[in-house]
């Protein structure tokens, strides 16, 4: 009897259990089953104020750098200068580079260097003659400060065609544009054609003592970038700093400008006389006159001796 039960249950199980194992894919329909369709990605968003792209356009690249500024480096050839009893005068070479230069050759002439060495500035007195009663005598003076003692200009060519009178005057470029500050003189009546009149004098008298000097053509470029300038200092320039400007242009534009120094120093014998006479000056007196009458009493006993 209980032979009969289970054989009537398994028999109602039979069915239920077909049915679940054909629900269940078997490993050949685990591998042909079609693969999820891929979703479409979003499109990359262009930064907001970006053009829209059209269809031969192409893909937009990141912003190129800048151009880069040109600019000047430059140096002198020597940083001190000795002055001594035995001076005679020296040269200054001044020489530089054009940073980021897009000249192709030294003859393209793209750019124009000018070099201004300024020396030590100083007060200087200006007088005008006239004549009174068929003499020549001093009727009138001015008084300049901070005007230079030595001025020297050498330019790739000549400054008016360089550059703008506007921008040669601001950048103090010219013996026309040499400062000088009238302290003294004003007073008198002095009007603007005879203060003109008063500078173009002073500019005269330092031209014709070497002191103020230009050279049109004393600039040179020796290579796309390299450039060279030399400068004469003369024996009677003032002792003292030397500034040295150097300013480079293209097309009348003013680029970029650089500075160097220059010393000139009293050394030696030079420098003892320099400082006993200015810091000593009572006994520098002394030791002057003492000198000048030894100098005369040795040259009369000498004639004395001589004569008999």
């Amino acid at each position: 009897m209980r032979q009969w039960v289970c054989a009537a249950v398994l028999a109602l199980s039979c069915p239920a259990m077909v049915e679940f194992a054909d629900a269940q894919p078997s490993p050949q329909q685990k591998r042909t089953r079609p693969a999820a369709p891929a979703q479409p990605k979003a499109p990359l968003q262009a930064p907001p104020g970006t053009p829209p792209a059209t269809a031969d356009q192409k893909p937009p690249l990141p912003p190129a750098t800048a151009d880069l500024r040109e600019t000047v480096q430059a140096d002198v050839s020597t940083r001190s200068v000795a002055i001594t009893s035995s001076f005679t005068g020296t040269e200054i070479v001044v020489f530089g580079a054009v940073d980021n230069s897009r000249q192709p050759s030294a003859e393209s002439g793209l750019y124009d260097v000018v070099v201004v060495l300024e020396g030590t500035p100083s007060r200087l007195v200006s007088r005008r003659k006239s004549n009174v009663f068929g003499i020549w005598i001093n009727t009138q003076s001015v008084t300049f400060e901070a005007v230079p003692s030595y001025y020297a200009i050498a330019s790739t060519r000549p400054l008016d065609e360089l550059a703008d009178p506007l921008l040669l005057r601001e950048s103090d470029i010219g013996f026309e544009q040499v400062r000088m500050n009238l302290i003294k003189g004003w007073e008198t009546g002095l009007t603007t054609a005879d203060l003109a009149e008063f500078k173009s004098a002073v500019i005269r008298l330092k031209q014709k003592e070497g002191l103020y000097v230009q050279e049109q053509y004393g600039v040179v470029f020796i290579g796309r970038s390299l450039f060279r300038a030399s400068i004469e200092l003369p024996a009677n320039v003032p002792v003292g700093p030397l500034v040295a400007r150097v300013y480079l242009l293209r097309e009348g534009q003013l680029l970029s400008t650089y500075t160097a120094r220059v010393k000139l120093e009293r050394q030696g014998l030079e420098w003892v006389l320099h400082t006993f006479a200015f810091e000593y000056s009572f006994w520098y007196g002394v030791f002057t006159v003492a000198v000048a009458v030894g100098a005369a009493l040795l040259a009369s006993a000498l004639f004395r001796r001589s004569s008999h």
